[in-house]
């Protein structure tokens, strides 16, 4: 969701000098090593719910063994998920409101249609925002069997105005089930979490994807109950929000030292989301810190009741092979 990926059409050589330290980095096969993080983190959380789900958003490169689109599929990456979600692929590549170049749409669109071939959901979000162009996004999706989103404000921070596309009365218990998402996972404009709450218990969408926080609040298995009602009495799932690819020092898990002395895992802020800094994804203490340890990140949501994750900056590998 933060960064705009790149359309990689050629191997990159690892082994890439680190332009933070101009140190040698580890030889790493990065796209592996995100799949491995990936599959930790399934088997994990399916431990506690088999029926969790598992989305990785963007780096869709990661579907096949090479990141080419007439690679072998990764299968023990494709077992390991339930979908895979994807921005920009119709509308907001370039700019939001803004057709995505169709080269751009074809690349993705052949790695997609690898996931979609094994089973899995895809889930679209579009940035866009005329009554037109939401029609094509979803009218476009939907010619490809994608569930789509069209994203208004690239903040995610709104709930469109818009029809909600085939909205039904349904009980959603599991991905393959869902024909529309909502993915909200700002809170500024609602002054109160019971605010929040109300106005997605007040849609009909078969799946949110929302922050495990409000603000610095926290959640609760009560307050993720209240979410999973949809207004015509039907259910939905509600799947939680959670970057992999980059430290957020507005977390709960942030330390303070680390605003003096960050450890050598975490690497270059993001310059498009202040606050937001790289880190060596296969590095033992942050994955302590996403899934490895009692109090971790993914042992919180699963424990509030959440039905799924919905994995961000997963094509962190991009900024390690460049």
């Amino acid at each position: 969701m933060k960064i705009k990926f790149l359309v990689l059409l050629t191997v990159l050589s690892f082994g890439c000098t680190n332009s933070d330290s101009e140190t040698p980095m580890e030889q790493l096969d990065y796209k592996q090593e995100m799949r491995d993080f990936v599959i930790g983190i399934s088997q994990k959380a399916k431990s506690l719910n088999p029926a969790f789900a598992v989305i990785p958003q963007n780096g869709i490169e990661l579907v096949t063994q090479s990141g080419n689109p007439d690679g072998v599929a990764a299968q023990a990456y494709l077992q390991a998920i339930d979908g895979n979600g994807q921005e920009d692929l119709f509308y907001g590549y370039d700019n939001d409101n803004v057709a995505t170049p169709a080269a751009v749409t074809d690349y993705l669109k052949s790695f997609l249609d690898i996931s979609k071939a094994n089973g899995k959901t895809i889930l679209v979000t579009d940035y866009c925002s005329s009554t037109e162009k939401i029609a094509d996004a979803h009218n476009k999706n939907s010619q490809n069997q994608y569930i789509s989103y069209a994203a208004t404000e690239r903040a995610l921070n709104v709930i469109p105005s818009t029809a909600i596309p085939n909205e039904n009365g349904n009980v959603i218990g599991a991905l393959s089930q869902a024909k529309n998402f909502l993915f909200l996972i700002n809170p500024e404009n609602f002054t109160s979490k019971q605010e929040f709450i109300n106005a997605v218990a007040a849609t009909n969408y078969d799946a949110v994807i929302l922050d495990l926080f409000f603000n610095n609040t926290e959640f609760t298995a009560d307050d993720v109950a209240q979410l999973k009602n949809k207004a015509n009495g039907g259910k939905r799932m509600v799947i939680c929000y959670m970057s992999i690819g980059e430290a957020e020092d507005y977390r709960y898990y942030w330390n303070d030292a680390w605003n003096n002395q960050k450890p050598d895992w975490i690497k270059a802020e993001n310059p498009d989301w202040p606050g937001n800094y790289k880190v060596k994804y296969w590095n033992g203490e942050w994955q302590a810190v996403i899934f490895r340890n009692q109090d971790s990140y993914l042992n919180k949501i699963v424990g509030r009741g959440f039905d799924g994750v919905y994995l961000d900056i997963i094509d962190a590998f991009e900024y390690f092979e460049n």
